[in-house]
């Protein structure tokens, strides 16, 4: 039975606040998942477009909790955490998250929120209690489905854009414009749900575990765990109103920065990002939103013709891609040990 939320300690509320801070950010740097196509093809305004995504990031929130137990019970063993290190390891994962999504999102970067969440979980418990602690198995399957879904969402956003072109091409341009600035409405809010089905989850997942670390769902098994409906409705505030605030920069490095999209193309890689998206959440898979959309829009782009894509700005994305696990798990551990030492 789960105990009263006001017998929760002073820290752990602390650690709590710091999970949703994640959220939130986590929400301000994604915007540019859901919206930045609808926006650069000028389908919807930016403010419509924003306000929109936060109230499907909200209600996409509350669809599930697959993901949730998946990030809570799938990378470090959750009975081999303790009560009090628990905490700490999990609010040094998200300052390290939080670090490196404010920093990315500042230089326009579209990362994984997911990665920087990952990889602070690791560094922070495995430099607390070694390399028994992760889950190993459930590690591998999240990154080879993080690998996966933008391979896929490029395949998927390459193919549905070349579908895209033969119905149009039955079609007069106006006719075209008209169709897909409807359907891009339509596969913009369908994004926008699929993002906070996913993302929101992860921080679910965190909270539910810090909350069975400390003994607040008596004895057990995390797998027989259910997410608190109070732990849902937080996450999902949270990470809407991150989305209402919107990271500009990343908006405009995806929505224009890698590929110029108009209504068909838009609306092909969102199409192709939510089927993505939907597959990993039905399944409890926790895959990154950004690359998934990421990939769908070089699938697009490179539909129309390879040159289509400005490539080095692809480029510069991968790099912060592949620095974002090394960095966030090294910064975790850091501040993993300088928490425990301190609080000794």
């Amino acid at each position: 039975m789960f105990e009263p939320i006001a017998h929760i300690p002073l820290f752990f509320w602390v650690v709590i606040l710091a999970a949703l801070a994640f959220d939130f950010a986590n929400g301000w740097h994604d915007t540019a998942n859901a919206v930045a196509t609808a926006i650069s093809t000028r389908v919807m305004r930016p403010l419509t477009a924003i306000t929109l995504s936060a109230i499907l990031n909200f209600a996409g929130a509350l669809l599930s909790t697959k993901v949730a137990k998946t990030i809570g019970g799938g990378i470090i063993h959750p009975e081999v955490v303790s009560n009090v290190n628990g905490s700490y390891v999990i609010f040094a994962a998200m300052i390290a998250a939080i670090s490196w999504e404010v920093y990315t999102v500042f230089k326009g970067l579209p990362v994984s929120g997911s990665h920087a969440l990952i990889g602070g979980l690791i560094g922070a418990a495995v430099s607390l209690y070694g390399f028994k602690v992760v889950v190993g198995s459930g590690v591998l399957k999240i990154l080879l489905a993080m690998l996966i879904s933008p391979m896929l969402g490029f395949m998927l956003g390459f193919i549905i854009l070349k579908f895209s072109y033969a119905i149009a091409s039955w079609m007069k341009p106006f006719q075209v414009n008209r169709l897909f600035a409807g359907l891009q409405v339509f596969t913009s809010s369908l994004m926008s749900l699929m993002h906070g089905q996913n993302d929101a989850q992860k921080v679910m997942g965190v909270i539910t575990l810090l909350l069975f670390t400390g003994g607040y769902f008596g004895p057990g098994e995390f797998k027989n765990v259910h997410v608190p409906i109070w732990v849902m409705l937080a996450c999902a505030t949270s990470m809407a109103l991150g989305t209402a605030v919107g990271g500009r920069a990343v908006i405009k490095t995806l929505g224009r920065g890698l590929s110029h999209l108009r209504p068909i193309e838009g609306a092909s890689a969102e199409a192709s990002a939510s089927l993505v998206l939907e597959g990993a959440a039905a399944l409890g898979v926790p895959v990154s939103t950004t690359h998934t959309i990421t990939g769908c829009i070089v699938g697009v782009g490179s539909a129309k013709r390879m040159k289509a894509v400005k490539w080095s700005v692809g480029v510069r994305i991968l790099y912060a891609w592949i620095l974002t696990l090394p960095v966030t798990a090294v910064l975790g551990a850091l501040l993993a040990r300088t928490i425990v030492a301190f609080c000794r």
